[in-house]
């Protein structure tokens, strides 16, 4: 089922990419899709820890950085950290109303 996937490097993880509605695909790939995408979803939280860990290095850096162009350098790579923490936080959260409602 991999091809109802691909993955994004930015998020470091596969997503979701159906090319059809979801009630077009038979009650068994949508239970393939979900099976994958759960087990991706599960995987969610630890990309983020590691990210986290990446962000608490940086600050670290910048705590000790006394050229103004690295802090910024620094500033920007921290944000765009949390940029990507913040939408693997909205794939977890969206997707999970998704599979809750096909599971019942």
């Amino acid at each position: 089922m991999k091809e109802h996937f691909s993955y994004d490097q930015r998020l470091g993880i596969s997503i979701p990419k159906l090319e059809m509605e979801w009630a077009h695909y038979s009650e068994e790939t949508q239970q393939v899709i979900l099976f994958h995408w759960e087990k991706i979803r599960g995987s969610i939280p630890d990309r983020i820890a590691e990210l986290e860990s990446t962000i608490n290095q940086k600050q670290a850096q910048l705590s000790n950085e006394s050229n103004f162009k690295k802090s910024c350098e620094l500033n920007s790579e921290i944000a765009e950290l949390a940029s990507i923490i913040n939408d693997l936080w909205l794939w977890y959260r969206a997707n999970q109303t998704v599979t809750e409602k096909m599971h019942n």
